[in-house]
């Protein structure tokens, strides 16, 4: 083995291409061409003499000689980061690029401005932000720090405990003016509901009374939308009463726009977190992004500490 031709780029290709499970992916990631994804691991595997990668027409996978060198060349490049991390701070200035995945609404209503306030105290920092309601593989879309609504279930990841963001029952003035105000929980099913059609559950609200007794309430209607954004317009335009978080929705409440309707009875709040992947807190621009990120994302309307 000539080990001049183990290169970094070379390494970095493969382990990509191990984690996403595809040649494709990893080029548009790279912005490079397949066939130079493809020279990189097969260049790689002829310096080591041995097959990492199974491929065929319908799937990439792993030698086990793969799979070894696979963990140990993350553990390698994951120092050279570190130590390239290092030098280029030497100088008090952070550099790099940092990788974020954020529900979609969340990250437009409010933490994209706390990722411009970011840029503008480290100019060097480059942000990629990933908006999505799905749940990532943080290692396999080279993520470094995912912000999620909703119960954790990847135990593989450090986690980070932000709050508890709460939601209300809220419509809008043209709506409650046209359909009447609902005095009750059961009268919820006598008016039209913005559902989430992401959202596990049938047309039935889970809500919770000031005594903290458990309701189940009627909610359904004849619009179902798969983003918090298009949920808040409709909202708005006065479609119907929606179960939003107070961040989704504070600037309408304080216009005047929309309302609070039955106070006493609140749907659950929902779990707020940052996820990040092992090992990336040693890197200075992950960690001040972490901080960052906690500190602010603290002070959205309506988060509650546990």
């Amino acid at each position: 083995m000539d080990r001049s031709d183990v290169t970094l780029e070379r390494m970095r290709s493969f382990v990509r291409v191990a984690e996403r499970g595809s040649l494709s992916a990893v080029a548009r990631e790279h912005g490079v061409g397949q066939s130079t994804v493809s020279r990189h691991v097969a260049e790689l595997e002829a310096a080591l003499g041995v097959t990492l990668l199974n491929r065929t027409t319908r799937r990439i996978t792993l030698t086990d000689e793969g799979r070894r060198y696979h963990a140990e060349a993350r553990t390698i490049l994951r120092l050279v980061d570190e130590a390239t991390d290092g030098a280029r701070s030497a100088g008090g200035d952070l550099t790099g690029t940092i990788r974020i995945s954020c529900t979609a609404a969340l990250g437009v209503r409010h933490v994209s401005r706390i990722l411009f306030s970011i840029q503008d105290h480290h100019p060097q920092i480059v942000v990629d932000l990933s908006l999505s309601d799905a749940r990532i593989d943080l290692v396999q879309e080279a993520v470094d720090v995912a912000i999620r609504l909703g119960p954790l279930v990847d135990s593989t990841m450090q986690c980070r405990t932000i709050g508890r963001s709460r939601r209300i029952l809220a419509a809008s003035h043209s709506y409650l003016a046209e359909r009447g105000r609902p005095e009750t929980p059961d009268d919820l099913a006598s008016h039209s509901a913005i559902r989430m059609s992401n959202l596990v559950g049938g047309a039935m609200l889970s809500l919770r009374g000031r005594d903290g007794s458990a309701i189940l309430a009627p909610f359904d209607g004849r619009l179902w939308v798969d983003h918090g954004l298009a949920a808040r317009e409709a909202l708005a335009q006065g479609r119907g009463i929606v179960a939003a978080h107070i961040w989704l929705i504070d600037d309408l409440l304080a216009a005047g726009t929309v309302e609070q309707i039955l106070p006493d009875f609140t749907p659950e709040p929902v779990p707020l977190s940052l996820l990040v992947v092992p090992g990336r807190t040693r890197i200075r621009r992950v960690r001040m992004l972490i901080d960052a990120l906690a500190a602010s994302l603290a002070t959205l309307p309506g988060l509650v500490q546990d």
